[in-house]
């Protein structure tokens, strides 16, 4: 029996308990998911405040579902909340929960005539679903450190390849490549290279920009393992040696991301650990050129809570993975990124992405 997904649902069963619900209905598939094991296109799960579930998904996964959830009751129909409901009101489930953060219009609308027909209350969960995912636990962080190891590789086998001449797009392709082969899975999202002037802008996405000496280089990418997201960059120096302005936007970034690794606890707020991180780079006069928060959570989703910012009202914790990503961007230049994925722990901030930090030049 899978214990970590029965000790979730145990987790929710004591939210919902607290809530005065009866029952909560899953429809965002990435909390089916966390709390199944499902990995269909297509399902959802009712849990009970008791703690058991059923699930509900159609034909096409049929074997699949008993597979990965086979401790969780399978129901086989195309109309998942229908069933799911009348399932519910059969053990006399009144009061349900809904996930309001996920959920379109129109199923809403459905799910209100069903409120009608039942004689059942839908009742919002706001972010009570989402938040049990903040804190991972051993199965979870497991992934992620095997995730993060196959990106640190990635890179290794892939960086004394850069050197002028070959493109941004030659370079995402050998990092992806890497990726794929160190986890079926590969890229847990799409892979950013910036070069040259286009490292200004944080999310530029790899064109056929040729790649010169003197250019800074920044690579942002990340593996997935069974779901879940590493998420690390590294900003190189293709040929020759840093001019003023590069060595000083290095150091500044290296340094406010030690300050924000270095303010990282259980019980510091976001907000602390961004302004720790933020203060050197303002220090310096370019406060205006880091356009972003410091970090954000990662797990099932690329970006999730708690997330690093001036402000966040999320809480860390202990067994909270979070990235640490200070840049500085300066429009005609070019720009600077150094990300870590970590996990906070109760004494110590462990990270997870080991390539190394100092500045390397290749080609």
């Amino acid at each position: 029996m899978p214990a970590h997904h029965e000790a979730r649902r145990r987790r929710l069963a004591t939210a919902l308990s607290e809530a005065e619900l009866d029952a909560v209905l899953v429809t965002h598939l990435l909390n089916v998911r966390y709390l199944s094991g499902f990995t269909g296109s297509a399902g959802a799960l009712l849990v009970f405040a008791g703690g058991d579930a059923v699930i509900a998904t159609d034909r096409r996964y049929e074997i699949q579902v008993v597979q990965e959830s086979p401790d969780v009751e399978a129901i086989i129909s195309r109309e998942e909340n229908d069933v799911l409901t009348q399932r519910a009101r059969e053990r006399g489930a009144a009061r349900l929960g809904f996930e309001d953060l996920h959920i379109s219009v129109a199923d809403w609308s459905k799910l209100s005539e069903l409120e009608a027909s039942v004689d059942a209350q839908w009742h919002p969960v706001l972010d009570r679903l989402d938040g049990l995912r903040r804190v991972k636990d051993e199965v979870e962080i497991k992934a992620l450190r095997r995730a993060c190891q196959i990106s640190n590789d990635a890179l290794e086998a892939v960086y004394t390849r850069i050197q002028p001449g070959v493109t941004e797009l030659d370079v995402a392709r050998w990092i992806d490549d890497a990726l794929r082969d160190g986890t079926p899975e590969g890229p847990g999202f799409d892979t950013i290279v910036a070069a040259g002037e286009w490292g200004a802008v944080p999310h530029h996405q790899p064109s056929g920009y040729v790649i010169a000496a003197g250019d800074f280089v920044t690579i942002d990418f990340g593996a997935k393992v069974d779901g879940y997201h590493a998420d690390m960059a590294r900003t190189l120096l293709v040929g020759g040696e840093p001019n003023e302005w590069q060595k000083t936007l290095y150091d500044l970034v290296q340094t406010a991301q030690a300050a924000g690794l270095d303010a990282l606890s259980p019980t510091a707020s976001p907000q602390e650990v961004d302004r720790a991180a933020r203060q050197p780079i303002e220090d310096a006069g370019m406060g205006e050129y880091f356009s972003h928060g410091l970090g954000h959570g990662v797990g099932l989703q690329i970006h999730e809570a708690p997330f690093l910012g001036a402000s966040s009202t999320d809480k860390l914790d202990v067994g909270v993975p979070v990235t640490v990503e200070p840049g500085i961007y300066v429009p005609g230049q070019g720009g600077v990124r150094i990300e870590d994925t970590v996990v906070v722990h109760e004494d110590h901030v462990e990270r997870l992405t080991t390539f190394t930090r100092d500045l390397l030049t290749v080609g």
